[in-house]
């Protein structure tokens, strides 16, 4: 007998600035009830205000300048990270084991999301071995020098389901990176579509995540929760 075909995961979009630890709690909530069976799974999209986040593998000297924008600790893997406004973060809460039955799977169809978005901006994202995250050659975008990073990658995981995801540089204050050693790498840049020349707004990225999305991962469906994440 075939397997019963999986529901649609809920997706939702946030347009005020959500508080890192708000939507932390939210998260943490909603994940709880995924791995209870009493919730669906959902795709989280929103900004946060200017703040750094340290994962679970930040080192101390990597924050440069700890006093400009507040630092949060999070349980999410990877180092030091800048949200802020222009940036689409993504949290995606999925049944990592049910899906896809791996982690690496799960953090590579992640890459694979955002490389498909990117593609409907006409810009080729790619992947860098050993790297967890997705990468602009400057052999294809000459405006650029050093390779740079143009989406990160964080990943939680509970019971099996998932938290935390993506962080989708559209039109973001570059300058706040340097207040950070972004994820760890000092030998190249950071990067984002304003600065890429595409000059295109949150709402034209969220279609063509949603879109990106739903190829890679399944259907999506309107989330009938206010604010996503809650219960």
């Amino acid at each position: 007998m075939a397997p019963a075909p999986l529901p649609p995961i809920e997706w939702t979009v946030t347009g005020n600035p959500v508080p890192y630890e708000a939507a932390c709690a939210a998260m943490a909530g909603r994940v709880a009830a995924i791995a209870a069976g009493t919730a669906s799974e959902l795709v989280w999209l929103l900004e946060h205000p200017p703040l750094y986040t340290a994962g679970t593998s930040a080192k101390p000297e990597d924050l440069i300048a700890p006093m400009q924008l507040p630092v949060h600790r999070t349980g999410r893997g990877g180092q030091y990270t800048y949200h802020g406004p222009g940036q689409r973060v993504a949290y995606a809460m999925l049944d990592v084991r049910r899906r896809f039955g791996d982690v690496r799977a799960y953090v590579a169809a992640l890459e694979d999301w955002i490389i498909d978005t990117l593609a409907a901006f006409d810009v080729r994202g790619e992947r860098w071995p050993g790297r967890v995250g997705v990468w602009v050659d400057p052999g294809h975008e000459p405006a650029l020098e050093p390779r740079a990073k143009i989406a990160a990658i964080g990943v939680r995981l509970s019971r099996w389901v998932s938290s935390h995801g993506i962080a989708l540089n559209v039109a973001p204050d570059l300058t706040h990176y340097a207040g950070i050693v972004p994820c760890g790498i000092r030998d190249a840049g950071v990067t984002s579509l304003a600065a890429l020349g595409r000059k295109v707004s949150l709402d034209e990225v969220d279609g063509a995540l949603r879109a990106a999305f739903e190829r890679r991962f399944g259907a999506t469906a309107a989330s009938p929760t206010a604010g996503g994440a809650a219960r």
